[in-house]
């Protein structure tokens, strides 16, 4: 277990070279190590114990019961949740059922383990994605200039390569920062897809479970029903088919208890809240590059405010002379190295594009 977990933390392990933003980080980091947690915990014993246990009978060997109920589905009574808890019926839920179209089958509790981490690969894919196609050129430009220690003849040296590669590829990274940013859209696409995705894993009632949970207290005693036991249910029924001694057929009404939906309830209303506050964040995010892409002014200003070493009008000149693929080298540049350091390339570039001035000190 602990070398799957050590394992785990190296996929999703952080470079110290930035090469995109903290609300797209979020979907390949935090998100990621939730679901495969979450995916261990629900198929680890030692915490949740039998994931069914049936009342069963001498006839019936208990394992059997456990067994055919796990793998042919347990259901509830939808009707039967509205009813008096020790009066009309023993418990939410569960009541005598004449019709087989009231049942409420209770499907998904053998798939939990393998959706939560179908669903980690899949918050992942956008980094992977980035990944493969940044190609380690960020890091490759910063050269350790995010150091503190290094010799003047050393960081001259690197500010020069730095500065012939920008100039001679000025207007040449509009493809390379488009990829990243169709990641941060797949990104969006991916956490909105999913939570469709669980909306029809749980028969239609994921969407609105969260709403459902923040309601429940507010309603009257009367007319409410708990949206974590009704999709969530802790005791369902299983009906159970045998011949008899004679060879009359025999059916045998069981009740099941399904501990592992104590947990399913828990972790499924934090992905409820985390999922759409992610996709709220990520929708804004998407918004933000679309407005970057379409207007200089706006590049210019970022940059700016990001980076006051800067001279207001080397900024402007260079966002004029530029494309939006080389404003997002610049700007990842310039959150991965020395800030002097930056503002010293920046300024010399700002020379090479026709940018003259006697003083190019802090101003």
């Amino acid at each position: 277990m602990l070398d799957l977990v050590r394992g785990l933390k190296n996929v999703v392990k952080l470079s110290h070279v930035q090469i995109d933003s903290s609300i797209f980080r979020l979907h390949y980091t935090i998100t990621v190590i939730c679901l495969l947690g979450f995916s261990l915990l629900v198929t680890t014993r030692q915490y949740v114990g039998d994931p069914i246990d049936c009342v069963h009978t001498n006839e019936i060997p208990k394992d059997v019961l456990n067994t055919y109920c796990w793998i042919h589905s347990t259901y509830t009574i939808p009707s039967a949740f509205w009813k008096r808890i020790g009066i009309d019926v023993a418990h939410p839920g569960i009541d005598k059922t004449i019709d087989p179209e009231e049942r409420r089958y209770v499907r998904y509790y053998q798939w939990v383990c393998f959706c939560l981490f179908f669903q980690a690969i899949l918050f992942y894919i956008p980094r992977w994605l980035w990944k493969n196609w940044e190609a380690g050129k960020v890091g490759a430009l910063t050269m350790d200039l995010d150091l503190g220690i290094i010799s003047e003849s050393e960081k001259r040296l690197k500010k020069k390569l730095i500065l012939d590669y920008l100039f001679a590829n000025l207007k040449h990274h509009n493809f390379w920062a488009a990829r990243y940013f169709f990641c941060e859209l797949l990104a969006l696409i991916n956490v909105i897809g999913q939570m469709f995705l669980l909306d029809r894993f749980f028969d239609g009632t994921f969407l609105t479970f969260g709403i459902e949970v923040l309601s429940f207290a507010d309603r009257d005693q009367e007319d409410r029903i708990d949206p974590m036991v009704y999709i969530f249910p802790r005791l369902t029924k299983c009906t159970f088919h045998k011949f008899g001694s004679s060879g009359e057929l025999e059916k045998h009404d069981a009740l099941c208890i399904l501990p592992l939906n104590i947990f399913n309830e828990k972790i499924y209303i934090f992905l409820w809240f985390w999922m759409l506050t992610l996709a709220s964040l990520t929708t804004v995010v998407v918004l933000y590059r679309t407005a970057l892409c379409l207007s200089c002014s706006l590049r210019t200003s970022l940059f700016k405010l990001r980076y006051r070493r800067v001279k207001p009008e080397c900024v402007e000149m260079i966002m004029e002379k530029t494309a939006v693929g080389d404003w997002f080298l610049l700007y990842l540049l310039g959150q991965n190295i020395d800030h002097m350091v930056f503002k010293d390339v920046f300024h010399d570039l700002a020379k090479k594009l026709g940018y003259r001035n006697k003083d190019m000190s802090d101003p």
